[in-house]
């Protein structure tokens, strides 16, 4: 996701920043910004070269390099321990005219806002994944956030030629509340033997016009990550989140989706 968020910063025509945990994940988090920048070349989505793209991104293994950002957004993976860990550090790097954005899909805003010295200049801007070919933006207002900030981050999802949909700060937001209580009951009836997940997701793609199926996105977006939000959702919002034993199954196994090359579907890219 963070690479995905630097890649439409980048083609935008920001300069971008990208801080990474160690040596090894700031390689490989250019190497996935820059091919997908060529790809964004190559399908005519910028006039830009990539000598010229390339030249406006940074990627560090030090907060410190956040220094001078306007904004930063931060997406470290879906644990509330590591996020609000990870915000205090950026904060203590940016100017006080500086915004902070978290891209969680679930976790309270407002509760990460709690640990801020400057609530009102963060709120969540949910991505979504695969941030390219993705439209929407999920603009998160906590209750400190301020209305300046409200005002511009509907701005931001503009440039980036993205529609921003603006939501409270609630349990799964409104997309990943709908999106995985659809996934979750996908999940039961594969694990009930209804259908197969083939089946399932071509049932909502043709009947229903999705244009991925929920058992698809599920392993696109990291069946670790579903479980996760799962268990979050089920702890706020009650049992009907509950996560299906083939989700904690597969996770078990280490079939985490397409990254993992194995979910509810064979991943050979």
């Amino acid at each position: 996701m963070g690479a995905g968020i630097a890649h439409a910063f980048c083609v935008a025509g920001a300069a971008v920043v990208v801080v990474e945990q160690n040596d090894d994940a700031a390689e490989a988090a250019r190497g996935r910004i820059t091919a997908a920048l060529d790809r964004s070349i190559a399908k005519g989505s910028t006039q830009e070269s990539l000598d010229a793209l390339s030249a406006r991104l940074r990627v560090s293994t030090d907060y410190s390099a956040f220094a001078s950002c306007g904004l930063v957004v931060e997406a470290v993976p879906e644990n509330l321990a590591l996020k609000t860990a990870a915000l205090r550090g950026v904060e203590e790097q940016l100017d006080a005219g500086a915004w902070l954005a978290t891209n969680t899909s679930s976790l309270s805003v407002g509760e990460l806002a709690g640990v801020l010295q400057r609530p009102d200049r963060f709120c969540g801007l949910h991505f979504f994944n695969p941030v390219p070919a993705s439209t929407l933006i999920e603009v998160v207002l906590a209750p400190a956030t301020s209305a300046e900030l409200a005002e511009k981050a509907r701005g931001w999802a503009e440039a980036l030629g993205k529609t921003p949909v603006v939501v409270k700060d609630a349990p799964g937001f409104a997309s990943s509340r709908l999106g995985v209580a659809i996934a979750l009951e996908a999940m039961r009836m594969v694990e009930e033997g209804v259908a197969s997940a083939e089946d399932i997701d071509t049932a909502m793609v043709l009947g229903y016009k999705h244009p991925v199926g929920p058992l698809r996105t599920t392993d696109i977006v990291g069946l670790d990550v579903r479980l996760g939000i799962a268990e979050y959702l089920e702890s706020t919002l009650g049992e009907r989140f509950a996560p299906p034993q083939v989700l904690k199954d597969k996770v078990a196994r280490g079939e985490l989706g397409r990254k993992s090359g194995q979910g509810f579907f064979t991943w050979d890219e």
